[in-house]
């Protein structure tokens, strides 16, 4: 099993969601969180004083997958979030050793 997380603009997260649920893709943790990458920010004007924003907001993505549907949901990830853009995000994968699912006990990808 795999965590497969993703930090992508936040208004391309129905796309994406969409993109998963069409996979079968069951459970999804999604969380607003602000951060950077070669983006870095921009300056805005605010009553005649500029400043710099340099968290920009973002949107994590976080799945738990199988093995077997790792690809297909890494691809389904860059198709629906990719703009072509600067600031179009990251996907991080990385290895589960357990899940257990609290209300049944069931363990490993039965749990998921």
């Amino acid at each position: 099993m795999k965590k497969v997380e993703a930090i992508i603009k936040p208004f391309k997260l129905d796309e994406v969601k969409e993109g998963l649920s069409s996979l079968g893709v069951q459970g999804l943790t999604v969380s607003e969180v602000k951060g950077f990458g070669r983006q870095k920010g921009h300056t805005e004007l605010y009553r005649g004083a500029e400043y710099v924003v340099d968290f920009l907001p973002k949107v994590k993505l976080e799945v738990i997958v199988t093995d077997e549907k790792l690809n297909e949901v890494i691809a389904a990830i860059e198709n629906a979030a990719k703009t072509g853009r600067i600031g179009d995000g990251k996907i991080f994968v990385t290895p589960i050793e357990e899940v257990i699912r609290i209300r049944t006990g069931e363990r490993g990808s039965d749990a998921i």
